[in-house]
C-alpha cells in the first residue's frame, strides 16, 4: 500500500506526467522519444514503422503526427490500446511466434524503415530473471528487425543495463552501420533503462 501510494504521489509531481496530460499524449514515455527524435530525426512523412511494445499509444500517437500524409504505423502490445489514427493495431504477446510472424505477414519482408521498441517483460524483482526476460525480448526484436528493415533502415530499443547488453550493442554493431546509446531526460535518473539507436541496416 505504501508502495503504491509513493508511486502516485511521484506521478503527480512528475512534471512529463503533467505536459503529457495537458497536451493529449497518452503517458509520459512520449517524452523519451521526442528528445531522441529531435536529436537524431528519426521521422519523416512516408515512413513505415513498426511500433513495438506500443500500449497505451504515446509514441504511435507522436509517430503519426510525424509521418502524416502517406505514412504507416504497425503497433503491438499485448494490452489492450484504443485506436490511434493511421496506426495499424495487432493485440498480442510479441514473443508468441503467431504473432511475430502476423506482423510480418502485415509489414512484408524489406519494408520498414525503422522499427521502435519500448518493450519490457512483466518484472518478477528478481534482478537476474527479469533482465534475462528482458534480453530475450531484446534479441525478438532484433530478430523482426533484420527481416523486416529495408537496407539502411534503424531500431531504436530500450535496454536495461545488465548482463547481455555489452554483447547486444556488439550485435547490433556487427549489423549496423552506427550505433547509439541514449538516455533521454524523461528516462528516470534512478532506471537502469536506456536506449540503442541503430541506423544503416546492413543487408
Amino acid at each position: 500500500m505504501k508502495r503504491n501510494k509513493s508511486w502516485i504521489e511521484r506521478q503527480d509531481k512528475d512534471p512529463f506526467v503533467q505536459q503529457a496530460q495537458n497536451n493529449g499524449y497518452r503517458s509520459r514515455a512520449v517524452y523519451k522519444l521526442q528528445a531522441i527524435d529531435k536529436k537524431d530525426r528519426l521521422f519523416r512523412s512516408g515512413q513505415t514503422i513498426v511500433d513495438l511494445g506500443a500500449a497505451p499509444g504515446s509514441w504511435s500517437q507522436y509517430v503519426s503526427e510525424k509521418i502524416q500524409p502517406d505514412g504507416k504505423i504497425i503497433a503491438v502490445d499485448i494490452l489492450d490500446m484504443p485506436a490511434v489514427s493511421n496506426v495499424d493495431f495487432i493485440q498480442g504477446d510479441f514473443s508468441d511466434p503467431s504473432v511475430f510472424e502476423r506482423c510480418l505477414a502485415i509489414t512484408g519482408t524489406r519494408q520498414v524503415d525503422l522499427v521502435i521498441s519500448d518493450l519490457a517483460p512483466n518484472l518478477s524483482g528478481v534482478r537476474d530473471t527479469d533482465q534475462a526476460r528482458s534480453m530475450h525480448l531484446a534479441d525478438l526484436v532484433l530478430e523482426f528487425a533484420c527481416q523486416a528493415l529495408f537496407a539502411k533502415g534503424s531500431l531504436l530499443i530500450k535496454l536495461f543495463q545488465g548482463q547481455g547488453t555489452d554483447g547486444y550493442r556488439k550485435e547490433l554493431n556487427a549489423k549496423f552501420q552506427k550505433v547509439m546509446v541514449r538516455k533521454p531526460d524523461a528516462s528516470r535518473e534512478s532506471s537502469r533503462e536506456f536506449y540503442i539507436l541503430a541506423r544503416g541496416f546492413k543487408i
